[in-house]
């Protein structure tokens, strides 16, 4: 089998491994300006893409002619760019080339958020308030006007994720700007412009349930993950399972996942995201259906870490005509998870007093990432790379993991591996993720989407403290 790996990046190098170990050739595509991105060096063959940026890579017709010209039978579209673009997954269906991902249909529902909500209250699963189609900049006005005082309003991309094309509108002179600016960055990053909008829930947890299926109607869930620790609806931490979360509410949360899969005969890996009354404790604490995910995540590592079940190999054995049971899975007894692990995203970016975020690009100098016993790192960076301002700042990923049931060893573990990190050249968020790890309000999983925003002052007090470096 040949795949043609239609990403960059550390996601581009994750999915070419899974396919060596599985025998498979992968074929890597580049824009102008990213020749000497790792991925390039670690395919079989790598095939030079026009434009610069993103653009060339959302190009849909470079990326088929490319798949054409080196004989692929399969395209991997990774995360972001296309990955859940149901017209690119059909220009691979017509071609006879195979889309690592859910079907047509699924990707025409789920990977519009608002129709995905649309399926949802079909399903009878809670939501909050908000619509079920795009809206123009007048139907959002309205919209808002509608929630009275004290409540918020979120602006979503249909398409894509990521925390691009999202902003919280607090007030109604705020609106106008975050929706062009929602509208353009969707535009950028997914193609299509389109917005959505809905009440936002705070204070609240972001908990999500990965689900793989079959495309006949089976699906297991591999648990949940903690996504809340957020700066400005971006992802900063996540952690599987979810510390202290309630299993009456856990068994609810993938119950629901389940359903929505079932619905639509989920085909491959996907993720249901949900938010939860940050207090869980509480009994019959609520939570709502915001949106799926209808690709591999950036956080698909800690759910392999805690069930040992390679996510990455799933997908392309499920696009190469697998089954359930040729794979292992057995809907009715799921991998049962072990310990917690915990992701950190190591940006290229430093973290003003006042919120704003300073880029931090430039040429790496030294690059040494951790590694060991329960330490894991995903990324593209190499001595004399030289970064560029047209993509996404993430540099690394950085996953902690340890057996036991007590959750302050992960995150004691993986707090020592960000000391162990040196990276010279460009500025990074390390810092600002050991003072997020030492926070004791973090510790104790008194945690909500806000807690960056709330604590900000303090950890940048942090960051400015030194933490331990063991390195050179």
């Amino acid at each position: 089998m040949k795949i043609l790996v239609a990403n960059r990046g550390e996601i581009a190098l994750r999915i070419m491994r899974a396919a060596a170990e599985l025998d498979y050739q992968s074929i890597a595509v580049f824009s102008e300006d990213d020749v000497s991105s790792l991925h390039t060096k670690r395919a079989d063959e790598a095939i030079p893409l026009k434009g610069i940026g993103p653009l060339a890579y959302l190009d849909i017709e470079q990326l088929i002619a490319a798949a054409r010209e080196t004989g692929c039978d399969a395209i991997h579209p990774g995360y972001g760019f296309l990955s859940e673009n149901s017209e690119f997954a059909g220009r691979c269906q017509e071609e006879g080339i195979t889309f690592v991902g859910p079907r047509v249909d699924t990707l025409e529902i789920l990977g519009d958020k608002s129709q995905a909500r649309v399926l949802a209250q079909k399903c009878g699963i809670s939501l909050m308030s908000g619509s079920l189609q795009s809206v123009t900049l007048e139907q959002a006005r309205e919209f808002y006007s509608t929630l009275g005082d004290g409540k918020d309003m979120m602006i979503k991309a249909v398409s894509g994720g990521g925390g691009r094309g999202m902003r919280i509108v607090n007030a109604m002179d705020e609106l106008e700007e975050a929706f062009t600016r929602c509208q353009s960055e969707a535009k950028a990053a997914f193609g299509n412009e389109a917005v959505y909008v809905e009440q936002f829930m705070s204070p609240a947890r972001h908990i999500e349930v990965q689900i793989v299926g079959d495309g006949n109607g089976q699906v297991v869930h591999l648990h949940e993950r903690e996504c809340t620790i957020q700066r400005n609806n971006q992802k900063l931490i996540e952690v599987a399972p979810s510390p202290g979360l309630p299993t009456e509410l856990r068994d609810r949360l993938l119950a629901d996942a389940v359903l929505l899969a079932k619905e639509v005969k989920y085909l491959n890996l996907g993720t249901f995201e949900f938010v939860v009354e940050a207090d869980t404790k509480r009994k019959n604490a609520s939570y709502a259906f915001i949106e799926a995910n209808t690709r591999l995540q950036v956080e698909h590592t800690v759910t392999e870490e805690i069930t040992g079940v390679d996510l990455v190999q799933i997908q392309l054995q499920l696009a190469a005509g697998k089954t359930f049971d040729e794979l292992g899975l057995d809907p009715e007894n799921p991998p049962s998870p072990s310990g917690f692990a915990m992701q950190v995203r190591v940006n290229m970016e430093t973290i003003e007093a006042d919120g704003s975020v300073r880029p931090g690009g430039g040429t790496i100098t030294a690059f040494d990432p951790p590694s060991g016993r329960g330490v894991r790192t995903d990324t593209c960076g190499y001595v004399g790379y030289q970064t560029s301002p047209n993509f996404d700042s993430l540099l690394a990923k950085v996953i902690g993991f340890s057996p036991s049931q007590d959750f302050s060893q992960t995150i004691n573990r993986t707090y020592r591996a960000l000391s162990e990190f040196r990276i010279e050249g460009v500025r990074t968020n390390i810092s600002f993720l050991q003072s997020l790890l030492q926070h004791p309000d973090f510790i104790a999983n008194r945690i909500s989407t806000g807690f960056v925003v709330d604590h900000l002052e303090e950890l940048v007090k942090m960051d400015n403290t030194v933490h331990q470096k063991l390195f050179f």
